[in-house]
């Protein structure tokens, strides 16, 4: 821990690789979104012949590759839990046998809804923030590459690789239809995710004197005093 001008104190928090995880994360789940939305609800047709324009080849083209790119990082960040600092592992772990733990899911419940004055410092995620992780990012983001995958599987063909790993999913919802609708409820459940968590961190930044955004950007978290 550095002590900065006596009034400020931080702390290296993530890793390199966790925060380069963290943006092509971003960056891909912006892609998915929005190719996702359209793969499902296709542009108005366009004049002249299909092979003129291919759009919504080029659409699928840039789904596929940022879900391989989701995929891969997934692989990278799993590794990385096995070989990097505590706070690399936090994603995948829960302490739900913890009284404290649950206690700090409770407070922050109450400091998110104002209902708490003083909020407590974390060097990573904070209790209630680790269970959303894990239980609505994690586990929403394998859901969604199971099924994705289950999905390009029936373009690739019975006997690919895809159909081998993933085309048992297909029969296991009912028909393709049903994954393609559940695949889409599924973008929406990332999606406000997403919108809830940057909302969260932006506020964290401004109420609590702790740096979240920053953080993900240096690895390095700044707790301040408060005036």
């Amino acid at each position: 821990m550095k002590e900065q001008a006596g009034s400020q104190q931080s702390v290296y928090v993530y890793e390199a690789p966790v925060r380069l995880w963290h943006w092509i994360n971003a960056a891909s789940i912006l892609v998915l979104s929005v190719t996702g939305y359209f793969i499902g609800s296709p542009l108005p047709s366009m004049p002249g012949e299909a092979s003129d324009h291919f759009l919504m080849g080029y659409i699928r083209f840039a789904h596929f590759a940022a879900a391989y790119i989701f995929s891969i990082g997934m692989l990278a960040r799993i590794y990385w839990a096995f070989v990097g600092n505590e706070h690399a592992r936090q994603l995948f772990k829960l302490p739900l046998l913890d009284r404290r733990f649950w206690g700090g899911v409770l407070h922050e419940i109450r400091w998110y809804m104002f209902l708490e004055k003083t909020p407590r410092k974390h060097l990573g995620h904070n209790p209630l923030a680790q269970l959303a992780m894990f239980g609505i990012f994690l586990l929403g983001s394998l859901f969604m590459i199971f099924t994705g995958f289950a999905l390009y599987s029936e373009g690739l063909g019975i006997g690919s690789w895809a159909d081998v790993m993933f085309g048992w999913i297909i029969p296991l919802f009912g028909q393709s239809q049903d994954v393609h609708t559940w695949h889409r409820l599924g973008m929406w459940f990332i999606v406000l995710f997403v919108i809830i968590h940057v909302y969260l961190a932006i506020r964290e930044d401004i109420m609590s004197r702790q740096s979240i955004v920053s953080t993900m950007i240096s690895g390095w978290r700044m707790f301040k005093d408060r005036d």
